[in-house]
């Protein structure tokens, strides 16, 4: 079986999973692919509910029970989310993945990150967008229409466990964060209550607004607070 079936990516020359020399694409869109794209789900619960190995090896996935050679193609796939390093050790994500309250987000992360291409495209992929991505992988990898049907696929099947919610939850927080807080209204000023003899004459109380001219001239202030001491407080 060649490359291509073993999902396996083909450009610059580097040695990769398969023992076949694969492609390393500069675009921001994976070209990893599986057969058992159906059986991705099965997977992903595997390796949250396993302890992480130090490296992630052909010999794991047998432990894991996944014997079959469909299955070596998730070795590049994970590594192309960020999973995996190049040298197959876990990563952070892949042990934040293991925490099954934060998995679906982990995952819509890594998506947006090798699959942002994608995310240009539509926010939020459907089904109904199936076309449209087939054709995207077609022309960013010169795939044939059999090889972008299974790239686009997985990349269906990874979308299942993830929740691109959260992103966008987080994105209008900080939106509303950002937004301008209205200036506030004027308030009128409040004089203190001129008190007299309850006994001879009743309580008057103030409630004057004073409208500033729009001047830099400090004595214009002045002039205007003083007549208020003359005439309303005295």
């Amino acid at each position: 079986m060649g490359a291509a079936s073993l999902g396996c990516p083909v450009s610059e020359s580097t040695e990769g999973d398969c023992g076949t020399i694969r492609e390393v694409s500069n675009l921001a869109l994976s070209n990893s692919y599986v057969q058992v794209y159906g059986q991705l789900a099965d997977f992903f619960k595997k390796i949250a509910q396993a302890q992480a190995p130090e490296k992630f090896t052909i010999q794991y996935l047998k432990d894991l029970g996944l014997g079959s050679s469909n299955f070596r193609a998730v070795i590049p796939l994970l590594k192309s989310l960020g999973f995996l390093t190049p040298e197959g050790v876990p990563t952070n994500r892949y042990l934040e993945y293991r925490n099954t309250a934060r998995s679906r987000a982990v995952m819509a992360e890594a998506l947006r990150e090798a699959y942002a291409d994608l995310f240009t495209i539509k926010a939020h992929p459907t089904d109904v967008d199936r076309e449209l991505i087939e054709g995207k992988f077609r022309s960013a990898h010169n795939a044939s229409p059999i090889t972008a049907r299974l790239m686009a696929s997985t990349f269906y099947s990874l979308l299942e466990l993830a929740d691109l919610s959260g992103a966008s939850v987080e994105a209008t927080k900080e939106k509303d964060e950002t937004k301008e807080v209205p200036k506030s209204q004027a308030q009128p000023i409040g004089l203190p209550e001129k008190h007299t003899d309850s006994h001879t004459r009743p309580t008057l109380h103030y409630n004057i607004q004073i409208h500033l001219p729009a001047t830099k001239d400090v004595e214009v202030f002045n002039a205007i607070f003083k007549a208020l001491k003359e005439h309303l407080l005295e």
